[in-house]
């Protein structure tokens, strides 16, 4: 028998790519089947798209969210699921409600076509043009991506010049997990058990104080708690409690009816605090570039009320080239970095 370049073993032909491995295949008859499928073979699987359609509405349990996922219909899902009910003969789903549940045995079922896929896009991958580039699929809360893990990603590219990393933003910190991404930054605690079949890893610590731009301290400084009073209070319905926990901390309750300003989200108060229109509460670290370059000071720096931090949350499955892990780390590397900014060349 030849020896491939890929780490199976192979007949005549030799294979186009890098090391490939194969994994849970019992034998190396089952590998050579594994990678060379005949036409003969091919009748034997199911349909691919409809597997694809059923793997996805299994795990997010929603045909909705599939669909949302695949960008498809939910007639379109429900129609696939339909397909591969057919070829197997038996029902994967039963309506419960006005939602489609998958049955127990689905359930497995669909755990090991994941499983599948994961090892295919491996494969994929490792068998994929050299130097090519990766897309890093990273989700995160807005004002986390503003202020926080933009202005570093030029040292991530550089360190990684074939992964390119598209950022996509939720409007809310608690915002539910949802398919095409690959890693994702939320609001919590490193429990596992609250997101099954992810590895959790806390990255960001996060702690609110006092925030104003330098102009309007220049105008009507506060040196001590009771100089907010005449200030304006901005505040954020994503960010609802600051103001009063700040208050609190600061023995200042009987100031919690003071007149507010409030916007719908964090980083347009952040916007309106630089602007001088009041004061507000942020976010720190996630702040400390705008303190660092003088568009916001903190007057009262030692009162501080901790906050949940932040997460990072990456299947356990299909990390190809351990890029998503290795991407958590640079993460948890650059909070202890220097605060993040433009690249030299940028300046």
């Amino acid at each position: 028998m030849g020896k491939g370049i890929c780490s199976v073993p192979v007949h005549p032909l030799q294979l186009p790519c890098r090391h490939v491995r194969f994994y849970r295949l019992v034998s190396p008859k089952s590998q050579i089947s594994s990678v060379f499928l005949t036409d003969k073979k091919m009748h034997h699987l199911p349909p691919l798209n409809a597997l694809r359609v059923f793997e996805v509405a299994a795990r997010t349990g929603s045909y909705t969210e599939a669909g949302a996922e695949l960008g498809l219909t939910h007639g379109a899902v429900s129609r696939q699921i339909a397909v591969l009910e057919n070829w197997l003969g038996q029902r994967l789903f039963t309506k419960e409600g006005r939602r489609m549940v998958a049955t127990p045995m689905a359930r497995i079922f669909a755990a090991e076509v994941g499983l599948s896929f994961d090892r295919l896009a491996v494969a994929a991958q490792a068998c994929g043009r050299p130097g090519a580039r990766r897309i890093l699929r990273v989700s995160a809360p807005t004002s986390f991506a503003m202020r926080w893990l933009i202005p570093r990603l030029h040292r991530y590219h550089a360190a990684h010049p074939h992964v390119e990393v598209a950022v996509t933003t939720v409007s809310t910190v608690l915002e539910e997990l949802r398919g095409g991404v690959d890693v994702a930054i939320r609001r919590g605690v490193a429990r596992e058990h609250v997101w099954p079949q992810h590895r959790v890893v806390a990255v960001l610590d996060d702690v609110d104080t006092l925030i104003m731009s330098p102009a309007l301290f220049a105008r009507r400084p506060i040196l001590e708690p009771a100089d907010i009073e005449g200030h304006m209070l901005l505040a954020s319905e994503t960010r609802a409690g600051d103001w009063a926990n700040w208050l609190e901390a600061a023995g200042l309750q009987h100031l919690a009816g003071l007149p507010r300003q409030i916007f719908d989200h964090f980083f347009v108060t952040r916007q309106a605090v630089e602007d001088g229109l009041g004061i507000g509460i942020g976010p720190l670290p996630l702040l400390e570039i705008d303190i660092a370059s003088g568009r916001l000071m903190t007057p009262l720096p030692d009162i501080r009320v901790p906050r949940t931090g932040y997460v990072a949350i990456i299947p356990r499955q299909a990390d190809a080239g351990n890029l998503f892990a290795g991407f958590v780390d640079w993460l948890v590397g650059e909070t202890r970095g220097p605060v993040g900014g433009a690249p030299n060349h940028l300046k």
